[in-house]
């Protein structure tokens, strides 16, 4: 089936350079030492969470794991304000707004990354759909996040970024907060369709608002590391952001499981009883709520990370008048 990406990609390969104009080549050097400690740094961070998940926040490995997160970051962002050509560039942080894009894609990601792993293993797992059928069942998320795309782009030289920053996350923290209503029970329709697409439709709002922002008032020679730096975010978001809500939702399944193994004990059949003493896991329609309950509570902090964003959103980005016609200025050649 994923075949049919390559005549998609032979495409693109040959209008590409039609339609793509390269940019001036610059040599440099490569950071080798902030690469390393970027790297290391954030595995460390978000091993720590799946360590927690699984062995309690008293673990010693979980703690080591932490304190060399925090030992291997201070050493990246020490190296990055000393070196010549770094892989992050430090002063990319000092404009408020580009700061506060930086903020908000990463907030919201940690949100998204969460909500689409979760989702699918509700869909799956509880509601037992196919693989395929899972994938069709975001099919709506992905049209509502085109619409949000397009019409902030249509609309943002005339707005400014500000507006859909805050309607965006508003409007993702209240689906990732109607999807903490999430239980064994749920329906597709009724209890997954509507909160995705709201979540779906604020991030659309926002993906443009936030590329845009975050590459405008910076020099030709540095658009590149302001959105790099935006796209570095999100993945840093995705992936801490998962590990993160992956250890909420560790944490609630435990103590719900251990709440219903009295009840399956006293109405479980013999046959699920012989298959508990070899895997541990409850059987339907126990596992079902326990599963349930941790996605339903892990959705507490991706819900408190999009107010996050709308909290950036309102107290950070600040866009003079000036600001918008510069913006305006770089989405034609950008979207185009």
């Amino acid at each position: 089936m994923l075949f049919v990406n390559v005549p998609i990609g032979l495409l693109i390969a040959v209008l590409a350079p039609m339609y793509i104009n390269e940019s001036e080549r610059h040599t440099g050097r490569f950071d080798i030492a902030g690469a390393v400690t970027s790297t290391a740094g954030m595995a460390s961070l978000v091993y720590g969470f799946i360590r927690a998940a699984e062995e309690g926040w008293r673990d010693s490995v979980t703690i080591g794991s932490f304190a060399a997160a925090v030992v291997l970051l201070v050493a990246f962002a020490v190296i990055e304000s000393r070196a010549r050509e770094p892989i992050t560039p430090l002063r990319m942080f000092t404009d408020r707004n580009r700061a506060g894009t930086y903020v908000i894609m990463l907030s919201l990601a940690a949100a998204m990354f969460g909500m689409f792993f979760y989702i699918v293993l509700f869909v799956q797992n509880v509601l037992g759909y196919s693989p395929i059928e899972a994938g069709l069942a975001f099919l709506p998320v992905t049209v509502v996040i085109a619409l949000g795309a397009g019409l902030s782009q249509r609309f943002l030289p005339v707005f400014g970024p500000k507006p859909f920053m805050l309607v965006g996350s508003a409007l993702a923290a209240i689906g990732l907060a109607w999807q903490t209503l999430i239980t064994s029970d749920s329906s597709y329709v009724g209890g997954i369709l509507g909160p995705m697409l709201i979540f779906g439709f604020g991030m659309g709002l926002n993906f443009v608002t936030l590329t845009l922002t975050a590459v405008s008032g910076v020099a030709q020679n540095e658009a590149g590391a302001a959105s790099g730096l935006l796209n570095a975010t999100q993945q840093v978001g995705g992936s801490v952001g998962l590990a993160l809500l992956t250890t909420v939702f560790g944490t609630a399944s435990k103590d719900e499981a251990q709440k219903l193994v009295p009840d399956f004990l006293a109405e479980g059949t013999a046959e699920q009883k012989a298959e508990f003493a070899q895997t541990h896991q409850l059987p339907a329609p126990w596992g079902h709520e326990v599963l349930a309950e941790g996605i339903s509570t892990a959705f507490i902090p991706a819900a408190a990370m999009a107010v996050l964003a709308l909290a950036t959103a309102w107290f950070v980005i600040r866009v003079r008048k000036s600001d918008l016609e510069a913006l305006s200025g770089s989405a034609g050649p950008g979207l185009g």
